[in-house]
Parts: structure tokens; C-alpha cells; sequence
């Protein structure tokens, strides 16, 4: 019983991560109320274990589809690839607690300015080119990875956000960008927790094969209805984002 609510948890989240992120918020409460003894590395361990395959996948779906912006995105997922490698070795030695209180009102702020700026990522418009694009995709890859490694929840939406508010991307791009870095961080804490013998891989594997097929299914869905769907998911998310991490701080 407890092999197939978690499975069925990473279905769920496979979908909604591949379309905006966010399934975290899905899958890590899912082993956590099923395993509520166990150390929370180990439940991040899982998580990782079954989430980088299911962004991967929703990376092809989305390169096959969407036009990429590889000179800038392969250096931003090595950065993003050292940051989570950094955050997720100092999450096994210190707790990332104290982000808790805060992270409820970034995410507000970010769901605000989204609202009140109807046409935000709605075209395609990216606002650098060549090394000045690399520099700012690195500096993204690199803060957001250390985030996903050492904390995590939301990391996939931040990752939208700023493609789209500082790179200039439409949100449809960002989802696609975001999905490449975003596997490159789960790679990074998932070998470190591995590493560190932080992983169930018999529930990881079948958490990741449903993974991969709720990740098909949302990328179709995305590339299908394009940006406006992306948007509107995008702010369901965050807002889903907002009320969850604002209980977990102040009311748990």
C-alpha cells in the first residue's frame, strides 16, 4: 500500500512538474506522511530519485518541440548541476528550517507581480544574446540549484519565473528551459544523497517510471494549449505553492 500511494504521488507530480514545476509539492508531502519516521534526507533522496527522470524526459519532450537556446543553457545546467551538488552536501550537515518562514511571501511576491503584468511571458522576446545571456542563465542555474539542493520546494516555478521576467522568455521557453536545469539539479542531489546511502531505490524505480508518464503527458499538454496554459498553470501552482509552505510555517 504504501509502494502505491507514493507511486501514485509521482504520477501526479511528473504532470504538473513537467508543465511549470511545483511537483514537489505533490511528492514530498506524499513521503513524508507515508514515512513520517523516516530522515528527511532519505525522503529527499526518494524524491530526487524519482523526479530526474521524469524532468529529463519532459526536456526531450520539449527540445523535440521548442527552440532552444543551447549555447546559454548547457553552461546554466553545469551551474546549476555545482549549486545543487553544494547545497545538498550542506543540507546533510545543517537544516534548511529557517527558509520556511520566508519562502511563503517570496512566493507571494513572485505570484503579485505575475498578476498585475497580464503580458509577462506571453511572447518570446529573450533580452540578451551570446556571453551576456550565458552570464545571466549561469547566475540563475547556479542561486536555483544550491536552492533545490539545500531546500527545494518551488524551485521548478522560480526557475520559470525568472526566465521569463529576467531572460525575457514566454512562458512556454522558460517551462522548456527550466526542465534542463532542473534535471541537472536533481542529478547533482540525487548522486550526493546516493552517495551518502540517502536512497530507497526499490521505491525510487517504480516512483520513477510513473514519474516519466505523468512527465509525457503534461509536456504534450503544454506544447498543445502553449504559453496561456503554461501561465495560467503556472499561477495555480505557485498559489497551491503559497498556501502549503505558509501552513507548514506558521500553523504546523
Amino acid at each position: 500500500m504504501e509502494l502505491l500511494i507514493v507511486t501514485l504521488a509521482s504520477l501526479l507530480a511528473g504532470f504538473v512538474d513537467s508543465i511549470v514545476g511545483g511537483g514537489g509539492l505533490i511528492l514530498v508531502p506524499a513521503l513524508f506522511a507515508v514515512f513520517p519516521t523516516t530522515h528527511p534526507a532519505t525522503l529527499f533522496g526518494v524524491n530526487k530519485g524519482a523526479s530526474v527522470w521524469g524532468t529529463a524526459v519532459a526536456t526531450v519532450q520539449y527540445a523535440s518541440r521548442v527552440q532552444m537556446r543551447w549555447s546559454a543553457l548547457l553552461p546554466a545546467a553545469g551551474a546549476g548541476f555545482a549549486g545543487s551538488l553544494a547545497g545538498a552536501w550542506l543540507v546533510t550537515l545543517i537544516s534548511g528550517g529557517f527558509l520556511r518562514k520566508a519562502l511563503p511571501f517570496v512566493l507571494l511576491a513572485v505570484l503579485a507581480y505575475t498578476l498585475v503584468k497580464k503580458d509577462l511571458g506571453r511572447t518570446h522576446a529573450p533580452r540578451f544574446s551570446g556571453a551576456a545571456e550565458t552570464l545571466a542563465a549561469c547566475c540563475i542555474g547556479l542561486v536555483l540549484g544550491f536552492y533545490d539542493g539545500f531546500f527545494g520546494p518551488g524551485t521548478g516555478s522560480f526557475l520559470v519565473f525568472l526566465f521569463v521576467r529576467w531572460l525575457g522568455y514566454d512562458f512556454l521557453n522558460a517551462s522548456a528551459s527550466a526542465k534542463l536545469l532542473n534535471t541537472a539539479t536533481n542529478l547533482a542531489a540525487l548522486l550526493l544523497f546516493a552517495y551518502k546511502g540517502h536512497v530507497w531505490w526499490h521505491f525510487a524505480l517504480s516512483m520513477a517510471l510513473a514519474n516519466i508518464v505523468g512527465s509525457l503527458l503534461g509536456a504534450r499538454l503544454a506544447l498543445k494549449h502553449g504559453s496561456g496554459f503554461v501561465r495560467l498553470v503556472f499561477i495555480v501552482v505557485v498559489s497551491a505553492l503559497i498556501l502549503k509552505t505558509g501552513f507548514d510555517a506558521f500553523l504546523k
